[in-house]
Protein backbone atom coordinates (compact mmCIF):
# COMPACT_ATOMS: atom_id res chain seq x y z
CA UNK A 1 0.00 0.00 0.00
CA UNK A 2 1.29 2.89 -0.60
CA UNK A 3 1.13 5.77 1.43
CA UNK A 4 -0.23 9.85 0.14
CA UNK A 5 2.13 11.70 0.09
CA UNK A 6 1.78 14.54 2.87
CA UNK A 7 4.40 16.90 2.35
CA UNK A 8 2.41 19.84 -0.07
CA UNK A 9 3.76 20.83 -3.43
CA UNK A 10 3.41 23.91 -3.55
CA UNK A 11 2.83 26.73 -6.53
CA UNK A 12 4.58 29.94 -7.29
CA UNK A 13 2.04 32.27 -5.67
CA UNK A 14 1.04 29.87 -3.10
CA UNK A 15 5.06 29.77 -1.74
CA UNK A 16 4.63 33.68 -1.71
CA UNK A 17 1.88 33.97 0.61
CA UNK A 18 3.36 31.00 2.73
CA UNK A 19 6.70 33.36 2.99
CA UNK A 20 4.48 36.53 3.78
CA UNK A 21 2.60 34.28 6.51
CA UNK A 22 5.60 32.90 8.24
CA UNK A 23 7.57 36.30 8.81
CA UNK A 24 8.89 36.31 12.43
CA UNK A 25 7.97 39.46 14.96
CA UNK A 26 11.60 39.72 15.07
CA UNK A 27 11.13 40.95 11.13
CA UNK A 28 9.84 44.51 12.33
CA UNK A 29 13.67 44.98 12.64
CA UNK A 30 14.36 44.34 9.19
CA UNK A 31 13.53 47.64 7.19
CA UNK A 32 15.95 47.37 3.86
CA UNK A 33 17.39 44.60 1.51
CA UNK A 34 19.33 44.76 -1.80
CA UNK A 35 20.01 41.19 -3.91
CA UNK A 36 22.28 41.56 -6.67
CA UNK A 37 20.01 38.80 -7.61
CA UNK A 38 16.99 40.83 -7.81
CA UNK A 39 18.55 44.00 -8.97
CA UNK A 40 17.03 46.10 -6.39
CA UNK A 41 16.02 47.10 -2.75
CA UNK A 42 13.02 45.48 -1.09
CA UNK A 43 11.14 46.59 2.44
CA UNK A 44 9.01 43.29 2.49
CA UNK A 45 10.97 41.22 5.43
CA UNK A 46 8.90 37.64 3.13
CA UNK A 47 10.67 38.95 0.33
CA UNK A 48 14.37 38.90 2.34
CA UNK A 49 15.94 35.99 0.99
CA UNK A 50 18.71 34.15 -0.61
CA UNK A 51 19.61 31.32 -2.77
CA UNK A 52 19.94 28.07 -1.44
CA UNK A 53 22.48 27.31 -4.16
CA UNK A 54 24.38 30.17 -3.13
CA UNK A 55 27.83 29.18 -2.40
CA UNK A 56 27.72 31.43 0.72
CA UNK A 57 25.09 29.28 1.87
CA UNK A 58 26.10 25.89 1.67
CA UNK A 59 29.80 26.24 1.51
CA UNK A 60 30.46 29.48 3.45
CA UNK A 61 32.59 31.33 0.16
CA UNK A 62 31.34 34.59 1.75
CA UNK A 63 32.29 38.04 3.26
CA UNK A 64 30.65 40.49 4.88
CA UNK A 65 30.86 43.71 6.36
CA UNK A 66 29.17 46.02 8.60
CA UNK A 67 28.48 49.81 9.44
CA UNK A 68 26.54 51.94 11.67
CA UNK A 69 23.90 54.25 10.52
CA UNK A 70 23.47 57.16 13.16
CA UNK A 71 21.74 60.41 12.97
CA UNK A 72 21.59 59.88 8.99
CA UNK A 73 24.90 59.05 8.34
CA UNK A 74 27.13 56.32 8.08
CA UNK A 75 29.76 55.75 10.35
CA UNK A 76 33.15 54.68 8.64
CA UNK A 77 31.62 53.42 5.44
CA UNK A 78 34.64 54.00 3.42
CA UNK A 79 36.68 52.02 6.31
CA UNK A 80 34.65 48.90 6.35
CA UNK A 81 34.00 49.04 2.61
CA UNK A 82 37.95 48.86 2.44
CA UNK A 83 38.01 46.09 4.58
CA UNK A 84 35.32 44.42 2.69
CA UNK A 85 37.20 44.53 -0.53
CA UNK A 86 40.11 42.93 0.80
CA UNK A 87 38.47 39.96 2.74
CA UNK A 88 37.23 38.99 -0.89
CA UNK A 89 40.29 39.17 -2.36
CA UNK A 90 41.32 36.98 0.43
CA UNK A 91 38.76 35.22 -0.34
CA UNK A 92 39.45 34.80 -4.04
CA UNK A 93 35.43 36.20 -4.60
CA UNK A 94 35.33 38.50 -7.39
CA UNK A 95 33.64 42.00 -7.37
CA UNK A 96 30.15 41.93 -9.23
CA UNK A 97 30.38 45.67 -9.37
CA UNK A 98 32.80 48.13 -9.43
CA UNK A 99 34.09 49.22 -5.85
CA UNK A 100 31.82 52.69 -6.40
CA UNK A 101 28.80 50.89 -7.24
CA UNK A 102 29.25 48.52 -4.21
CA UNK A 103 29.29 51.80 -2.21
CA UNK A 104 26.30 53.65 -3.98
CA UNK A 105 24.40 50.50 -3.35
CA UNK A 106 24.99 50.42 0.58
CA UNK A 107 24.09 54.11 0.59
CA UNK A 108 20.83 53.80 -1.38
CA UNK A 109 19.36 50.64 0.64
CA UNK A 110 20.07 52.83 3.88
CA UNK A 111 18.06 55.66 2.54
CA UNK A 112 15.41 53.29 0.54
CA UNK A 113 14.78 52.14 4.67
CA UNK A 114 14.06 55.36 5.62
CA UNK A 115 15.90 54.69 9.74
CA UNK A 116 18.31 57.22 10.64
CA UNK A 117 19.50 54.66 13.39
CA UNK A 118 20.60 51.56 11.99
CA UNK A 119 23.08 48.62 11.50
CA UNK A 120 24.13 48.37 7.93
CA UNK A 121 25.64 44.47 6.62
CA UNK A 122 26.79 43.58 3.49
CA UNK A 123 28.04 40.62 2.17
CA UNK A 124 30.06 39.66 -1.02
CA UNK A 125 29.25 35.98 -2.01
CA UNK A 126 30.79 33.31 -4.49
CA UNK A 127 27.10 33.41 -5.92
CA UNK A 128 24.69 30.68 -6.57
CA UNK A 129 24.96 27.97 -8.92
CA UNK A 130 25.04 24.81 -7.75
CA UNK A 131 25.30 22.71 -4.81
CA UNK A 132 29.71 21.49 -5.65
CA UNK A 133 32.30 22.83 -3.92
CA UNK A 134 34.13 24.89 -6.33
CA UNK A 135 32.76 28.15 -7.71
CA UNK A 136 33.35 27.76 -10.93
CA UNK A 137 29.80 26.34 -11.47
CA UNK A 138 28.68 29.72 -10.06
CA UNK A 139 27.06 31.86 -12.30
CA UNK A 140 28.70 34.92 -10.89
CA UNK A 141 29.25 36.95 -7.78
CA UNK A 142 26.64 38.07 -5.57
CA UNK A 143 26.55 41.18 -3.69
CA UNK A 144 23.45 41.64 -0.76
CA UNK A 145 22.63 44.75 2.19
CA UNK A 146 20.60 44.49 5.07
CA UNK A 147 19.35 47.55 6.89
CA UNK A 148 17.99 46.26 10.46
CA UNK A 149 17.77 47.46 14.25
CA UNK A 150 20.89 48.43 15.33
CA UNK A 151 22.27 45.63 18.34
CA UNK A 152 21.93 46.86 21.90
CA UNK A 153 23.64 45.45 24.60
CA UNK A 154 22.44 45.40 27.87
CA UNK A 155 22.96 49.18 29.68
CA UNK A 156 24.90 46.79 32.39
CA UNK A 157 27.34 45.82 30.50
CA UNK A 158 28.89 49.86 30.66
CA UNK A 159 27.71 50.57 34.14
CA UNK A 160 28.69 47.35 35.61
CA UNK A 161 30.80 45.62 33.43
CA UNK A 162 30.92 42.27 31.59
CA UNK A 163 32.26 38.82 32.85
CA UNK A 164 34.64 36.77 30.58
CA UNK A 165 36.30 33.21 30.56
CA UNK A 166 39.01 31.71 28.72
CA UNK A 167 37.95 30.18 25.76
CA UNK A 168 38.73 25.84 24.86
CA UNK A 169 37.20 26.34 21.33
CA UNK A 170 40.27 26.44 18.87
CA UNK A 171 41.58 30.09 17.91
CA UNK A 172 41.03 30.65 14.02
CA UNK A 173 44.41 30.31 12.27
CA UNK A 174 45.66 33.64 11.67
CA UNK A 175 44.84 33.91 7.69
CA UNK A 176 41.37 32.94 8.37
CA UNK A 177 40.94 35.40 11.20
CA UNK A 178 42.06 38.30 9.34
CA UNK A 179 39.27 37.62 6.72
CA UNK A 180 35.92 38.45 7.34
CA UNK A 181 34.00 35.55 5.92
CA UNK A 182 30.56 34.22 6.92
CA UNK A 183 32.47 30.98 8.85
CA UNK A 184 31.84 32.45 12.64
CA UNK A 185 30.88 28.76 13.76
CA UNK A 186 33.83 29.41 16.61
CA UNK A 187 32.54 32.65 17.16
CA UNK A 188 28.91 31.46 18.15
CA UNK A 189 30.69 28.66 20.05
CA UNK A 190 32.70 31.19 21.80
CA UNK A 191 29.78 32.92 23.64
CA UNK A 192 27.98 29.75 23.90
CA UNK A 193 30.81 28.15 26.43
CA UNK A 194 30.66 31.45 28.10
CA UNK A 195 26.92 31.53 28.42
CA UNK A 196 27.27 28.03 29.84
CA UNK A 197 29.64 28.82 32.19
CA UNK A 198 27.14 31.72 33.71
CA UNK A 199 30.09 34.66 31.97
CA UNK A 200 28.84 36.83 28.96
CA UNK A 201 31.73 36.57 26.49
CA UNK A 202 35.05 34.44 26.02
CA UNK A 203 38.38 35.08 24.85
CA UNK A 204 40.67 33.30 22.34
CA UNK A 205 44.16 33.03 23.06
CA UNK A 206 46.67 31.66 20.68
CA UNK A 207 48.73 28.49 21.07
CA UNK A 208 51.47 30.67 22.33
CA UNK A 209 49.72 31.57 25.21
CA UNK A 210 48.79 35.13 24.15
CA UNK A 211 45.80 37.07 24.19
CA UNK A 212 44.09 37.11 20.72
CA UNK A 213 40.48 38.37 20.39
CA UNK A 214 37.00 37.79 22.03
CA UNK A 215 33.98 36.35 19.88
CA UNK A 216 33.25 39.16 17.52
CA UNK A 217 35.59 41.34 19.38
CA UNK A 218 39.04 42.73 20.06
CA UNK A 219 40.18 42.95 23.39
CA UNK A 220 42.29 45.98 24.92
CA UNK A 221 44.00 46.40 28.12
CA UNK A 222 44.68 49.51 30.52
CA UNK A 223 48.03 48.75 32.68
CA UNK A 224 48.33 50.01 36.28
CA UNK A 225 51.27 52.30 34.77
CA UNK A 226 48.66 53.89 32.47
CA UNK A 227 49.90 52.25 29.06
CA UNK A 228 47.04 51.42 26.95
CA UNK A 229 47.84 48.30 25.20
CA UNK A 230 46.53 46.13 22.25
CA UNK A 231 47.60 42.93 20.40
CA UNK A 232 49.05 43.11 17.14
CA UNK A 233 46.92 42.31 14.02
CA UNK A 234 48.90 39.59 12.17
CA UNK A 235 46.97 36.67 13.77
CA UNK A 236 43.43 38.45 14.27
CA UNK A 237 40.83 40.55 12.78
CA UNK A 238 41.66 44.35 12.30
CA UNK A 239 38.91 45.89 14.18
CA UNK A 240 38.03 48.97 12.34
CA UNK A 241 36.69 50.04 16.13
CA UNK A 242 39.56 49.58 17.79
CA UNK A 243 41.89 50.63 14.82
CA UNK A 244 39.96 54.03 15.24
CA UNK A 245 39.88 53.39 19.26
CA UNK A 246 43.78 53.80 19.29
CA UNK A 247 43.97 56.89 17.34
CA UNK A 248 41.09 58.27 20.07
CA UNK A 249 43.42 56.92 23.06
CA UNK A 250 46.05 59.12 21.93
CA UNK A 251 43.97 62.73 22.61
CA UNK A 252 43.98 60.83 26.27
CA UNK A 253 47.41 60.66 26.31
CA UNK A 254 47.99 64.16 25.15
CA UNK A 255 45.36 65.32 27.87
CA UNK A 256 47.46 63.22 30.50
CA UNK A 257 44.95 60.78 31.26
CA UNK A 258 47.22 58.10 29.63
CA UNK A 259 50.69 57.43 29.53
CA UNK A 260 51.10 55.94 26.52
CA UNK A 261 49.22 53.48 23.29
CA UNK A 262 51.40 50.25 22.96
CA UNK A 263 50.45 47.58 20.35
CA UNK A 264 52.39 44.35 21.35
CA UNK A 265 51.99 40.91 22.28
CA UNK A 266 49.87 40.30 25.77
CA UNK A 267 50.22 37.77 27.90
CA UNK A 268 47.31 36.18 29.91
CA UNK A 269 49.70 36.88 32.86
CA UNK A 270 49.58 40.52 32.11
CA UNK A 271 46.25 40.71 31.24
CA UNK A 272 45.17 39.59 34.18
CA UNK A 273 47.24 42.05 36.16
CA UNK A 274 45.85 44.96 34.10
CA UNK A 275 44.14 48.00 35.99
CA UNK A 276 41.50 47.84 33.36
CA UNK A 277 40.11 45.61 30.29
CA UNK A 278 37.77 46.32 27.19
CA UNK A 279 36.09 44.32 24.62
CA UNK A 280 35.79 47.02 21.80
CA UNK A 281 33.93 46.27 18.28
CA UNK A 282 31.18 47.89 16.10
CA UNK A 283 28.40 46.58 18.03
CA UNK A 284 29.46 46.50 21.02
CA UNK A 285 31.24 50.01 21.49
CA UNK A 286 33.76 49.89 24.21
CA UNK A 287 32.59 47.87 27.07
CA UNK A 288 34.37 47.05 30.58
CA UNK A 289 35.42 43.86 31.49
CA UNK A 290 35.05 43.84 35.34
CA UNK A 291 35.82 39.92 35.59
CA UNK A 292 37.64 37.05 34.18
CA UNK A 293 37.94 33.49 34.84
CA UNK A 294 35.74 34.58 38.14
CA UNK A 295 38.39 37.14 39.46
CA UNK A 296 38.05 40.73 38.93
CA UNK A 297 40.46 43.00 36.70
CA UNK A 298 41.45 45.95 38.57
CA UNK A 299 39.41 46.72 41.37
CA UNK A 300 36.09 44.88 39.71
CA UNK A 301 34.46 47.89 38.49
CA UNK A 302 34.24 49.63 35.20
CA UNK A 303 37.03 51.93 35.29
CA UNK A 304 37.93 55.54 33.89
CA UNK A 305 39.23 54.95 30.64
CA UNK A 306 36.94 52.54 29.12
CA UNK A 307 34.44 55.30 29.86
CA UNK A 308 36.19 58.43 28.95
CA UNK A 309 36.57 56.09 25.59
CA UNK A 310 33.05 55.37 25.14
CA UNK A 311 32.37 58.99 25.60
CA UNK A 312 34.76 59.28 22.54
CA UNK A 313 33.10 57.09 20.14
CA UNK A 314 29.82 59.18 20.87
CA UNK A 315 31.33 62.37 20.29
CA UNK A 316 32.80 60.89 16.76
CA UNK A 317 29.65 59.45 15.32
CA UNK A 318 28.61 63.04 16.20
CA UNK A 319 31.13 65.34 14.99
CA UNK A 320 34.20 63.81 13.14
CA UNK A 321 33.06 64.63 9.68
CA UNK A 322 36.11 63.01 7.97
CA UNK A 323 34.55 59.56 9.41
CA UNK A 324 30.88 60.27 8.32
CA UNK A 325 28.73 59.86 4.68
CA UNK A 326 25.81 61.26 5.16
CA UNK A 327 22.66 59.70 3.15
CA UNK A 328 20.24 61.23 1.00
CA UNK A 329 16.45 60.23 2.01
CA UNK A 330 13.83 61.08 -0.39
CA UNK A 331 11.99 63.89 0.35
CA UNK A 332 8.88 63.29 2.73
Amino acid sequence: MITPAKTPILGTEEAIERLRSTVHAKAKNFYAVYSSILGGIVTDPALMVLPLDDHMVHRGHGVFDTATLANGMLYQLDQHLQRLLGSAEMARIPLPYPPEKLRQIIIETAAASGRRDASVRYWLSAGPGGFGLGPAECVGSAFYVVVFGAEFYPASYYTEGVKVVTSTVPIKPPFFARVKSTNYLPNVLVVLEAKDRGADNGIFIDERGMIAESSNMNVAFVTKNRVFRHPPFDAILSGITIQRMLQLARQLVERGELGAVRIADISVAEGRDAQEMLLVGSSIKVAPVVEWDGKPIGDGRPGPVAKKLLELWYEDVQNATDQLVAVPYPEA
